[in-house]
């Protein structure tokens, strides 16, 4: 059995970034820093849109399942995604919420696509409970960022597009 060596991250100063937990940042910096006396490379990314900065030790990256800006099959299948029909599981609503919250989090812009298109609700259906409207809008902004980087366009027409491809 033979050892698949992954090709390693590289990333560049003002690139793009998807870190699973935060969404879209773009990288502002590579430094070294001494921490608790030892140096570390860190990769440092900005959230403009939460106000935050994350340093990330390069040696974590990996781990911490930071990637580029999703590619062409990728993305198109995300949007395909929101076509589909709704599955919406039988099941207690905070086990559902766990799940979405567990998608969104992974970073996978097509399980993120899964949580919107199955809480996605037209005017005439019946209300969302406020948690549900939580998830659905961190969802929402999330494959929105995403898809405004991805497309270069801005956030409010990622978020027409998205918007546009549900009505369908």
């Amino acid at each position: 059995m033979s050892i698949k060596k992954l090709p390693s991250l590289t990333f560049d100063t003002g690139e793009y970034v998807v870190y699973p937990t935060h969404g879209v940042g773009k990288i502002s910096d590579v430094t070294k820093q001494t921490i608790a006396g030892t140096e570390l490379e860190l990769l440092v990314v900005n959230f403009d849109k939460d106000k935050m900065t994350l340093r990330i030790p390069t040696s974590k990256l990996k781990n911490v399942g930071l990637r580029k800006i999703s590619d062409d099959k990728t993305m198109n299948e995300a949007l395909a995604t929101l076509k589909t029909k709704a599955k919406v599981r039988k099941v207690m609503w905070s086990r559902r919420a766990q799940e979405y919250e567990n998608k969104i989090n992974s970073g996978n812009p097509i399980a993120i696509a899964e949580v919107i298109r199955d809480l996605y609700r037209r005017e005439n259906i019946a209300e969302q409970s406020y948690s549900e409207r939580q998830i659905y809008e961190q969802a929402f902004g999330r494959l929105a960022s995403e898809v405004s980087v991805y497309s270069n366009c801005s956030y409010e027409d990622a978020n027409k597009k998205i918007t546009d491809i549900l009505a369908g």
